[in-house]
């Protein structure tokens, strides 16, 4: 049987979707070095200490068939400004979720994100026939819950005591999705949004 998601590059006017390879180690830990991400207590992004551990957990995740995580790539300097990746996937269902986001700094409020959640999505429920997206979030990472409410998901709930952190923290998370239905209205207010930013 076909695996449901396979390595694929997507491209847009401001970054490149390219899957994460074993190369790519030295080029994210520098993005990651912009901004000091992994100094943000609330989401897990890699550094010097963990940068290994980081990228061999999400290979693993690839070859096992549950994720597929690319690096982000600035197309007008050519380098590596974040990570990004399509995880928790179900494939009988036709569910997955969008997660392990994060920018460099400099990079941050310029547009990328938004036109990279847009090629994810559209290639979830174009090419995939997704029926839902989810995206999870810590519930004291107000940016995120706020880009991910702009990005037009919904709420779905908070699941209290979800996880223990790196820190032993217990973590609150709060999960949005976005239905196949309600694909076609997000897919125009996203590009409404975009096209905004490029003129």
């Amino acid at each position: 049987m076909a695996k449901w998601l396979n390595p694929i590059e997507l491209e847009g006017n401001l970054a490149k979707l390219i899957p994460l390879e074993e190369v790519d180690r030295s080029e994210v830990l520098q993005a990651a070095s912009d901004g000091n991400l992994w100094e943000l207590w609330y989401t897990s992004v890699p550094s010097k200490d963990n940068l290994d551990a980081y990228v061999d957990f999400a290979l693993q995740q690839e070859s096992e068939g549950l994720a597929l995580p690319f690096v982000v790539i600035e197309k007008s300097s050519g380098k590596v400004v974040g990570s990004t990746r399509y995880c928790s996937v179900d494939a009988p269902n036709r569910r997955v979720e969008i997660g392990y986001t994060w920018y460099a700094q400099s990079v941050q409020r310029t547009g990328i994100n938004t036109e990279c959640k847009y090629l994810l999505l559209q290639h979830a429920f174009e090419t995939l026939d997704a029926i839902a997206v989810e995206f999870k979030t810590n519930f004291f990472n107000f940016p995120s819950r706020n880009a991910i409410l702009r990005l037009g998901a919904k709420q779905d709930g908070i699941i209290r005591n979800h996880r223990i952190d790196k820190m032993g923290n217990i973590r609150d998370t709060v999960i949005f999705s976005i239905l196949n239905s309600e694909w076609p209205a997000v897919k125009i207010s996203l590009e409404h949004k975009m096209k905004k930013k490029y003129s």
